[in-house]
């Protein structure tokens, strides 16, 4: 298995700026490595265009999404369900952080380490407002593919292997920030609601 996924990642190297693309757009429906890996490779290699494939990234990833927005959205639960045979149960997850966080939950998924193939697909079955998830997935994305490559710009080489550490950390101090700002938009809005109450009696 291993070796399946380091030879998918060479074959998507050979394609220079087309496999990054190609790699980017893939996974966010499909089950094969991140293009992280790849980003990398290019942005070490190059870092004056580590921008530029930061935005290729961004901009597949997002296409991929919306295409599996479209396999949740027409294939259902079925499609999920071929695609993640080993996570069935990861709908009624997902499901469950919509239903407290709504888009912030796709948000989450697009930037952090989090499998976002499995939002993109679940958020068609759910049938969340399409440009609201594209919106919420392009900023995701290109948070994090952006965060990756200017890294890799300003500390170069010696940095790569504290990546997933870097952003898992800012990912916890988004997610804290997004709970403490949810917390106290319902703190606001349960007075605003009593006092309709008060008038309608």
């Amino acid at each position: 298995m291993h070796d399946l996924m380091i030879n998918i990642v060479e074959f998507f190297k050979s394609m220079g700026v087309w496999g990054l693309a190609l790699n980017s757009c893939i996974e966010s429906f499909f089950l094969i490595p991140p293009p992280d890996f790849l980003l990398i490779f290019m942005a070490l290699a190059k870092p004056e265009k580590a921008l530029f494939y930061a935005f290729i990234c961004t901009l597949a990833s997002a296409v991929g999404g919306a295409i599996g927005y479209g396999i949740g959205y027409w294939g259902g639960r079925p499609a999920f369900n071929f695609l993640f045979r080993n996570h069935k149960d990861k709908f009624e997850s997902v499901e469950k952080l919509y239903n407290q966080y709504g888009s912030i939950a796709v948000f989450f998924s697009a930037f952090t380490p989090i499998p976002y193939k499995i939002f993109t697909i679940s958020s068609g079955i759910l049938n969340m407002n399409f440009w609201q998830f594209f919106i919420v997935s392009l900023i995701g994305r290109g948070a994090r593919f952006f965060l990756v490559s200017i890294v890799l710009m300003f500390f170069g080489a010696w940095i790569k292997q504290y990546l997933e550490l870097i952003i898992i950390v800012v990912s916890l101090v988004i997610v804290v920030f997004f709970i403490i700002l949810y917390k106290k938009r319902k703190s606001l809005l349960k007075p605003a609601k009593e006092v309709v109450s008060e008038d309608a009696e």
